[in-house]
């Protein structure tokens, strides 16, 4: 399996590749090769900075002669007027550069502002705020990366590094007991040691979940109401016996739960919350790269 900086890579060469093709025209023919000079990334929007690592992965990508001095780090609050670095060397490479870096900033600084305007909903509880796997394709290791930077939790990667049992799968393996079971001796004759969660519909299927010994229970489009009462039947049960070992699993809300209502499922007691909004209905932050 190929690592998360060796996805960032592919990305980047194919980001630069579908931009650049064999040549920037306009550069090229308008820029002399041996022109020096340097720009600024200049803030234009209040929100969450994102992406100046992997900007600086961009500039060494297209010329390691270009020099970056950061001034605001990931994760910093930013304004309008906000300096985040500057970056000198050969005006071609600045040129053939700015896009491609933006793309990723704005992308991920939205991402970021996004994450933080729903986790600030929940200050003062514990529930946490989750992505999913609703991500622009070819970039989820910079959303779920700016996640992080914003704030939230990251949720599995993708379909490899956690079982996340839906209804779906449910239906078709037969059932909860039968699907949970089945995950566990595939992890076991397969060498994995990998959390199972699993997607609940009612309060039948969250007795199911809890005998099976699942690490995490969804309740699924539940209200606010529900939630509360499911949160207190998780609490509540222990297995038969002395109950030695037992731990409660995870308890996470999803679908339909919007920035209104956030913080009414984290006031249930809930430990994450999973938002698909926080990647795939996001307006990317204003920002300009302009010479200087």
């Amino acid at each position: 399996m190929k690592s998360r900086d060796q996805l960032i890579d592919e990305l980047l060469d194919l980001a630069i590749a579908e931009d650049v093709g064999d040549g920037d025209a306009t550069t090229l023919s308008t820029i002399p090769a041996d022109a020096m000079g340097a720009q600024r990334l200049i803030v234009k929007e209040e929100g969450i900075l994102a992406g100046v690592d992997v900007a600086r992965k961009v500039f060494q990508k297209f010329d390691p002669k270009l020099k970056m001095t950061v001034y605001i780090e990931d994760g910093a609050r930013v304004k309008p007027g906000d300096v985040a670095f500057k970056v000198e060397g050969p005006v071609r490479s600045l040129l053939l550069a700015e896009r491609t870096m933006l793309n990723i900033m704005q992308r991920m600084s939205g991402v970021a502002t996004m994450t933080d305007r729903y986790q600030s909903r929940l200050a003062g509880l514990h529930t946490k705020v989750l992505d999913t796997r609703k991500t622009t394709p070819g970039m989820r290791m910079l959303e779920k990366e700016a996640v992080k930077i914003g704030g939230g939790c990251n949720h599995r990667i993708g379909l490899f590094d956690m079982i996340l049992i839906k209804d779906n799968h449910v239906d078709f393996a037969g059932g909860i007991p039968q699907a949970v079971a089945a995950a566990k001796k595939w992890c076991k004759d397969n060498g994995k040691d990998l959390k199972i969660e699993v997607e609940t519909r009612n309060e039948d299927e969250i007795r199911q979940a809890l005998a099976c010994g699942v690490d995490r229970i969804m309740l699924d489009n539940f209200s606010p109401e529900r939630t509360r009462e499911a949160v207190k039947l998780i609490h509540d049960w222990r297995p038969e016996g002395d109950g030695t070992g037992y731990t409660r699993p995870e308890i996470e809300s999803s679908g339909g739960i919007t920035l209104d209502t956030l913080r009414t499922y984290g006031e249930t007691g809930v430990d994450f919350i999973s938002v698909g909004a926080l990647t795939h209905s996001v307006k990317g932050l204003d920002m300009s790269f302009k010479a200087c």
